[in-house]
């Protein structure tokens, strides 16, 4: 069995209140803090790849994990705000052959996935919540997800 940790973006700067193009919206400080929580969090957990959306926010939530295991954040279009559901899949399959990684990623992406498990009727333990530095991790077991758990944001 291969864990895929699929994480929510930590807490960024309000949508509304940003002038900026979005992609380049950072996290707060609480964003900050959630980030550096992961740290801890995922403390037992070996993984291969880091691997985020291209926007800032999503990039910046695995940092410090980045800094901690010393692996870079590999950023994938394929996650960003918007992507196909088809173009994450095959990315989290082409991933998982690798080994356990966290691919940090939007909402709409997160929604998405879960929506097309729940309709698979793969088990998803826990509330379907999308919350700001959530984690669903998946469990993957010859290329096929078998179960999700939640773990809610640090």
């Amino acid at each position: 069995m291969t864990p895929l940790y699929l994480l929510r973006h930590a807490k960024a700067t309000d949508r509304e209140k940003w002038t900026e193009p979005d992609h380049l919206r950072p996290l707060t400080k609480a964003g900050w803090r959630q980030a550096e929580a992961l740290v801890d969090l995922y403390a037992d957990q070996e993984f291969t790849r880091l691997l985020s959306s291209p926007y800032v926010r999503c990039v910046q939530t695995l940092e410090p994990l980045a800094k901690a295991r010393g692996l870079p954040v590999e950023t994938a279009d394929e996650l960003a705000e918007g992507s196909p559901l088809e173009a994450t899949w095959e990315l989290m399959h082409a991933v998982a052959t690798d080994g356990p990684a966290p691919l940090c990623t939007h909402g709409d992406i997160v929604q998405h996935v879960l929506e097309d498990l729940q309709r698979r009727s793969v088990p998803l333990d826990g509330p379907f919540e999308l919350r700001k530095g959530s984690t669903w991790v998946l469990e993957l077991s010859d290329a096929e997800i078998t179960r999700g758990r939640y773990i809610p944001p640090p």
